[in-house]
């Protein structure tokens, strides 16, 4: 009997690690301080952090170009005429 459970234990703890393998590929940097990338879409600003993004945010013509521009308190916002 404690031959068996000791395998249950063996197999359960290999898928255990198989788990927590997975979800640290798919970490993405979000826990190792790294840049974590992504994506920003034309005419959106969901989910945008324009700090992680200062190819777009750090100059006007090319966040114009996605449809973003500056309100007068210095935060984006997409323009009214945006068309994805």
């Amino acid at each position: 009997m404690s031959g068996k459970i000791f395998g249950l234990l063996a197999i359960v703890s290999a898928l255990g690690l198989l788990v927590t393998g997975q979800a640290f590929a798919q970490d993405n940097g979000r826990n190792s301080g790294k840049e974590r990338g992504g994506w920003v879409a034309p005419c959106s600003l969901d989910g945008v952090n324009p700090v992680h993004h200062p190819e777009i945010f750090g100059n006007p013509a090319v966040a114009k170009s996605y449809g973003f521009v500056r309100s007068r308190d210095g935060g984006w916002q997409v323009a009214p005429n945006c068309r994805r």
